[in-house]
């Protein structure tokens, strides 16, 4: 049997929606989505932002559209759903990539900052999905950003943060399980490592040298580029078998 192995890693003509599109890793998912022959609309709160984004899309000769999107307001996921589909006529692939952190001890956190983390990285992401999953064709796929957080803790007070990101392990599954055999949807998850964020950037070189970084068996941060090319693969024909799964891209954090 021969096939083109190219093809299988090929995206070329779909339509992608990445959310939290402004900076670090959704410009990364963004290009790379792009690179792999995807046009890309790129949603994230800070709407000034998303321009730049936009712009290295179409610098890899694909086609960009930018909507200013607060995901944890229901009605901000389906307009820029319906952006999309009045755009482009379609969203093949959804990465549910934006998301919030915040590192208060249990016993300080009042409940409005732990609501805030929910309501986007938990029910943001909900709200996304459920709107893509209105327009999507079968063959499409949704990719839930998590965290390695949702499998073991780092040493800093993050129970909002890993409480949504767990939260998103089970979405997964549930969502891959009402959307495979009635709609033809995939949905899976990533959960990343140490990677070069927003949120990584808070981290004192005493936090990472001397705790994160001795855990990480291949002792190093992960490239934006290793994340994202995770995510087109699962996007891929090539990944047409995954679905209701979470993988790990921690470079062995979470087997220490």
């Amino acid at each position: 049997m021969t096939f083109d192995l190219a093809g299988w890693f090929s995206l070329e003509d779909r339509v992608t929606v990445v959310t939290g599109a402004s900076a670090g890793l959704g410009v990364a998912f963004a290009e790379t989505f792009a690179r792999a022959g995807s046009d890309v609309v790129v949603a994230a709160r800070r709407g000034d932002r998303l321009g730049a984004t936009a712009d290295a899309v179409r610098s890899r000769g694909r086609r960009a559209l930018a909507v200013p999107t607060d995901v944890s307001r229901p009605e901000d996921c389906q307009r820029l759903v319906d952006a999309a589909v009045a755009e482009f006529g379609r969203v093949d692939v959804l990465v549910n990539n934006a998301g919030t952190a915040s590192a208060v001890p249990a016993t300080r956190e009042t409940p409005e900052q732990f609501r805030s983390v929910v309501d986007v990285n938990l029910h943001g992401s909900y709200w996304t999905a459920q709107a893509c999953a209105r327009v999507m064709a079968p063959g499409s796929a949704v990719i839930n950003i998590s965290s390695v957080l949702a499998y073991t803790t780092a040493g800093l007070p993050q129970a909002a943060y890993s409480a949504s990101k767990a939260a998103l392990v089970g979405l997964t599954r549930d969502l891959a399980q009402q959307w495979g055999r009635r709609r033809g949807i995939r949905v899976n998850a990533l959960a990343p490592g140490f990677f070069a964020s927003e949120m990584t950037e808070t981290y004192t070189p005493e936090y990472v040298d001397g705790v994160l970084r001795p855990r990480i068996l291949l002792d190093r941060p992960g490239a934006a580029e290793e994340l994202a090319t995770t995510a087109v693969w699962l996007a891929s024909p090539a990944a047409g078998y995954v679905t209701g799964q979470t993988l790990l891209v921690d470079g062995g954090l979470s087997a220490t």
